[in-house]
């Protein structure tokens, strides 16, 4: 057992992660200047198209075709990102709906539950997405 004083060692095979998405933070969660300063940040963006197909394929078991759309679903809604929506629809979202669909839900009853009422409570951008999908599907 140490000793109280003595430095403590990380091995070197010790990491920390810490996540920080600073658009959801409230003014009292913010993450002072001087702590953001001690970790070098990286940003996130979505997938290219073909990899985020072959991820919603993967994980769904889902067909191209339907991937394919799914994928051009959620571009879709991510041109809404600041024009109704807060963010358009994730990965996850289009693996839940690619699953649902794959359990004999209809596609656009699939984007509705899993894409759309997961990514605003506001009626007009439900029915805006819900559109959205009805177009590919």
């Amino acid at each position: 057992m140490e000793k109280l004083g003595e430095i403590l060692r990380a091995s070197r095979e010790f990491c920390l992660t810490i996540s920080y998405n600073p658009g959801y933070q409230s003014v009292l969660k913010d993450l002072k200047q001087s702590t953001r300063q001690r970790f070098i940040a990286l940003e996130f963006d979505y997938p290219s198209e073909e990899l985020e197909r072959k991820i919603v394929m993967t994980e769904s078991h889902i067909s191209q075709e339907i991937a394919e759309k799914l994928v051009k679903f959620a571009r879709m809604t991510r041109n809404l990102k600041g024009n109704g929506l807060d963010e358009g629809a994730s990965t996850r979202l289009l693996v839940h709906a690619a699953k649902l669909i794959q359990s004999n839900v209809h596609p656009v009853t699939a984007c509705r539950s899993a894409v759309a009422q997961a990514l605003t409570d506001d009626p007009e951008m439900i029915t805006a997405v819900n559109e959205l999908s009805a177009s590919l599907f």
